[in-house]
């Protein structure tokens, strides 16, 4: 099986868990015995490009005529079973979907956000969810808080790029959602149940865990919908070495909250940006690792590696968070609800979170405290400061007991053996049932 990887990466300089997962995925199908050919563009090609490369870029994602041309030769060349898109922005465009049905290649999309609908993608804005472009034939919206990039400029070509492709992106053969939320996303969209596929992501195994570290670890982007500011609060409510260290790491906007908090506890250790084998350094120092989310978080891919690593996450009750950690229940889809009932301080949210934990106990047998719900892998909270703090000792107390779970969960569900099977398995469903000659 010949299947073409199309990719945008993000800038190097921005953490990015999709980046991560793209090239984890190649090398577990590689391993599989599958031929990939990566079609990859990185935003750190921007800028050395030309003058003329750079002239094209404002289209580039309505219409990248440089990676229509390149495509279109590796299609005609390789002659692939599928291609396989994940972020097309802003180099590759969902162009790259036209591209490969003219080659008649069947076109797999992971939905790895909300950017079929919102242009930042997230659903976030100014602190709270944020569902204004919901429903719209053009995201005006969007325009006039400058969503994208923080330029109205900017803004208004990724709403009329969302408003062009409209129909490339109904038209895709197979979309992998990552979650269940993600399949009422799409339905919501407008895409038919029989081509939507729910798979969830995967990173390589670590091997067997090293016995628990001590205090939490919190890795991710440091910009507001990550929750750095939440778990700060939090984390003061505290005194001084209570609950341990609190490591943190990444980089982004916020980066001098964290060296404020470091500089006036001396709990609060910021690593910086590490590479691979310092996230693997920082998991095994802590005993818990951390995901505060502000908005509908999709599939984080530091909670994946902290159960592979044995792990328990504690983290707020929204998007994929839940469901990563086990303690997933019936709830309204992600992005759907009012933005106004959403926020930081979101009762239905509350409600949500409480309602995990009624059948729960802790593990020694005492009920959970209310507002904390227990899964197999960790605990999830609303995402309110007062809540997240209640949660914080008894996550450090409960660590041990999950610490077997959360492995146990990452082999059962989010191993590559069982991931990668299930992907091969979309490819060739597709393979079948392509009209190319």
């Amino acid at each position: 099986m010949r299947i073409v990887v199309a990719h945008n990466r993000y800038r190097e300089a921005q953490p990015s868990g999709e980046n991560i997962i793209v090239d984890s995925e190649i090398a577990q199908l590689t391993a599989a015995g599958v031929e990939v050919l990566p079609f990859i563009r990185s935003s750190d090609e921007i800028p050395s490009m030309s003058k003329a490369a750079k002239a094209l870029l404002p289209i580039s994602p309505i219409w990248a005529p440089r990676a229509q041309h390149d495509l279109s030769r590796l299609l005609t060349e390789h002659r692939p079973d599928v291609l396989h898109l994940h972020n097309p922005y802003p180099l590759l465009s969902p162009w790259v979907v036209r591209t490969a049905h003219r080659h008649g290649v069947p076109v797999v999309q992971t939905v790895h956000n909300y950017r079929q609908v919102c242009s930042s993608g997230i659903y976030f804005r100014d602190g709270v969810i944020c569902q204004d472009c919901k429903g719209r034939a053009l995201g005006v919206p969007a325009i006039k808080h400058r969503c994208y990039r923080d330029s109205a400029a900017q803004s208004a070509l990724m709403a009329t790029t969302l408003a062009v492709h409209r129909g490339t992106w109904r038209s895709v053969d197979r979309y992998i959602a990552l979650t269940s939320a993600i399949a009422d996303h799409l339905r919501d969209y407008g895409i038919p149940d029989e081509r939507i596929v729910v798979k969830p992501n995967s990173v390589p195994d670590p091997g067997q865990p090293s016995p628990l570290g001590d205090g939490f670890l919190y890795m991710a982007r440091l910009s507001p919908e990550k929750g750095l500011d939440l778990l700060l609060d939090a984390w003061r409510r505290h005194p001084v070495g209570a609950l341990g260290t609190l490591r943190v790491a990444g980089d982004g906007e916020l980066r001098p909250l964290v060296e404020s908090a470091a500089a006036e506890r001396s709990d609060v250790v910021y690593l910086g940006q590490i590479d691979r084998a310092g996230v693997r350094a920082a998991v095994e120092a802590s005993a818990v690792v951390i995901a505060a989310s502000m908005w509908h978080d999709v599939l984080p891919t530091v909670i994946l590696e902290a159960l592979a690593s044995g792990r328990p996450v504690l983290g707020t009750a929204l998007g994929g968070i839940p469901y990563l950690v086990g303690a997933d229940a019936p709830h309204e889809p992600a992005g759907t609800g009012p933005a106004e009932n959403a926020s930081a301080v979101a009762s239905p949210v509350a409600s949500e979170a409480a309602s995990l934990v009624a059948p729960r106990v802790a593990g020694g047998g005492s009920p959970m405290p209310a507002g904390i719900g227990l899964g197999d892998a960790g605990w999830v909270v609303a995402p309110e400061p007062a809540a997240l703090a209640a949660a914080l000792p008894v996550a450090r107390a409960g660590a041990p007991g999950l610490a077997v779970g959360a492995r146990a969960r990452y082999e059962r569900t989010f191993h590559p053996d069982v991931v990668t099977k299930q992907l091969i398995d979309v490819y060739a469903g597709l393979a079948r049932t392509s009209t190319r000659a």
